[in-house]
């Protein structure tokens, strides 16, 4: 299947999902820190948004709440995160990332990071160019989708 692109001819969607898809799982392949991806996203919702409520957890990630009770005991266990009483609440908590869980996410981004420079180096100087200016598109279809209950 393929879109319109302007000017310039038609983008193959079905290559450009494949390939989004394979770099993607490529990039995650690094160790996890003992994390399932969905741990890891959750992770860095909280780092990014926290401190937040766990249903407002659940709600971005979209998960069920007897989900988010074994992933939240999970990252607490590993010392990621950690329950906080909600001062708007008494009744609620929030949950808030720990240094161990900055560090950790700082790790796998750098790791991230080195794969994706190493793997750079296999392309020619005028194809790094033409990634270079597809940046700003890439940046844009990877946005949250508004209509998307998880925000992300």
């Amino acid at each position: 299947m393929s879109a319109p692109a302007g000017k310039s001819g038609t983008v193959d969607v079905t290559r450009l999902r494949v390939a989004i898809a394979r770099l993607s799982r490529r990039l995650r392949r690094h160790e996890l820190a003992g994390l399932t991806p969905t741990q890891l996203a959750a992770l860095a919702t909280v780092e990014r948004a926290g401190p937040l409520r766990l249903g407002d957890l659940a709600a971005a990630e979209g998960i069920a709440p007897s989900t988010l009770t074994r992933l939240v005991t999970a990252l607490e266990e590993f010392g990621y995160v950690q329950r906080c009483a909600d001062p708007t609440d008494a009744r609620a908590s929030t949950l808030a990332i720990t240094a161990k869980g900055h560090e950790v996410l700082e790790r796998l981004r750098e790791e991230g990071t080195a794969l994706l420079t190493k793997s750079l180096l296999r392309l020619t100087e005028e194809q790094r160019s033409v990634l270079a200016a597809a940046l700003p598109a890439l940046e844009l279809l990877a946005e949250a989708d508004p209509g998307d209950p998880r925000g992300r």
